[in-house]
């Protein structure tokens, strides 16, 4: 500082000097930067219009969350959750018998927790991360959220923030083995469930989601030009369903039936809860299949009216074939075809019109029915609350139907693939869709067929997977959690 004013000093009295000194001012001094340019009114309003297009913004509002679309994502999180919480425990709650009530609710609310801190630690990354460069498994860039904020990843959505991204993926992750519940139901330790879930999510859901719905992932027909598999699941048909339901068979298979099973009555102790819990699904499965369009938009618009005729049509096929065929339209019935019309229509909610709706809950209604009252009946597995019935073969028969139904006209997206869009047409043709969904259906098939054996053996023969018959018998309320569901 005193160099600089002995330079100014000198300057007063000689011309020489004073050059000298704005030169040395000039160069003490940071740069200022110039100021950017303000977006232009083309900008701005191209802008606007991919907000309300949902697509991308451009360079004028980079990293910005649009509130319409991220106020929509926030609310489908929420009918989301409210599927596990309280929807899937009250209608597998009313299912069971009065001793094991409390039971099913608390592994709904223990899977909810225990998968919410596995996705914070490292499944969302190993789901929706790129950084491992891999088909089968994500990146470590998003390790306990490590940069999730709410600026937009564009990977996925340009108007949702991330963090809402994240969230709402994780309703999906924590409903997903909350429901093989239902096929163990009355006959698991608790302790030996959470083993198993965390080891499952880790080998299972994980792996599979990432493959179906990651930037980078191997059977990501829509969104990776690479993918080796091009298939497409716009809500969870194989993601969800399939990987729960036919892993829900093989556990079943590996515990064993139930004490008492096929000797003594296993009556649903409530069916209002049942039926309640239904409704609750239903109202929920908006967010699940409407919110998948991530974005208030046209596609999430077309699921949400698909999502309600195939239920409805479900609903009413199902209750129809028991009155015809049984004498009478059961609650039970009726329920089950509302989740089934769901479970089936899930894969292919935003893609196709409401004919295939239709189809759609026509067959929702009539093929798990047959699993359910005879293939069951014939093996005579002991499936406790029809998972396998309703999820597995729902969840199949769902992936496959896409194939047949799905159409760039309700969905542009499908452009992206080749050969995406042959629909019925292509039934004959060997690349069409149907092929890439026979693909998917069978890697997904396998994983959770094998992953399931090999860690429910392990389990089995290590820490035990069944409570002693003495607490079984006693009912799981009381045995595993110290509770009772109703006091006399």
């Amino acid at each position: 500082m005193d160099d600089f004013h002995h330079t100014m000093n000198l300057s007063l009295f000689n011309p020489r000097w004073t050059a000298l000194a704005v030169l040395a001012v000039s160069l003490s001094s940071p740069p200022v930067p110039a100021a950017e340019a303000a977006p232009t009114i083309d900008q701005r309003v191209a802008a606007l219009e991919a907000y309300v297009r949902n697509s991308d913004p451009g360079t004028s509002l980079t990293g910005v969350p649009g509130p319409g679309h991220n106020g929509w994502m926030m609310t489908a999180s929420a009918l989301v959750l409210f599927m596990t919480l309280p929807g899937l425990a009250l209608f597998y709650g009313g299912l069971v018998r009065r001793k094991n009530v409390l039971s099913v609710l608390a592994q709904c609310l223990g899977l909810a927790g225990l998968v919410s801190i596995l996705w914070w630690v490292f499944g969302y990354s190993f789901v929706f991360g790129t950084s491992f460069g891999s088909g089968f498994l994500g990146g470590r860039e998003f390790l306990f959220f490590e940069g999730v904020t709410s600026a937009p990843n564009t990977h996925y959505a340009h108007w949702v923030s991330h963090n809402v991204f994240a969230i709402y993926q994780l309703m999906f992750a924590i409903i997903t083995p909350a429901l093989i519940v239902g096929a163990i139901a009355e006959r698991l330790k608790f302790s030996a469930l959470l083993l198993f879930m965390t080891l499952w999510m880790l080998v299972v859901y994980f792996p599979l989601a990432h493959m179906i719905w990651g930037a980078t992932g191997w059977m990501n027909g829509v969104w990776n030009p690479a993918a080796a598999v091009k298939a497409i699941d716009f809500a969870g048909g194989t993601v969800v369903h399939m990987s729960s339901g036919w892993s829900a068979l093989i556990l079943c298979l590996i515990v064993g039936p139930r004490i008492g099973f096929g000797r003594e009555k296993m009556a649903p102790h409530s069916m209002v809860l049942c039926m309640v819990g239904t409704a609750m699904l239903w109202v929920g499965w908006y967010g699940f299949n409407a919110g998948s369009a991530l974005a208030a938009d046209g596609i999430a618009a077309n699921a949400f009216t698909t999502t309600t005729i195939a239920a409805a049509v479900a609903c009413f096929t199902w209750g129809m074939i028991e009155k015809i065929f049984r004498g009478n339209a059961s609650i039970l019935g009726f329920c089950s075809g509302v989740v089934a019309g769901l479970v089936v229509v899930t894969p292919a909610a935003g893609f196709i019109t409401t004919t295939g709706a239709v189809i759609i809950g026509v067959l929702a209604g009539t093929v798990p029915y047959f699993f359910i009252t005879k293939i069951k009946a014939r093996f005579g597995y002991d499936d406790a609350l029809d998972t396998f019935g309703i999820h597995a073969v729902g969840g199949t028969l769902g992936a496959f139907l896409t194939g047949l139904l799905a159409t760039g006209a309700v969905n542009g997206n499908l452009a992206a693939g080749a050969g995406l869009t042959n629909g019925l047409a292509g039934l004959v043709t060997a690349g069409g869709l149907w092929h890439e969904q026979l693909k998917a259906i069978a890697i997904t098939l396998l994983l959770s067929v094998l992953a399931t054996a090999v860690i429910g053996t392990i389990l089995k023969h290590t820490i035990g997977l069944r409570p002693i018959p003495e607490n079984e018998r006693q009912g799981l309320d009381l045995t595993e959690h110290g509770e009772e569901g109703y006091i006399d």
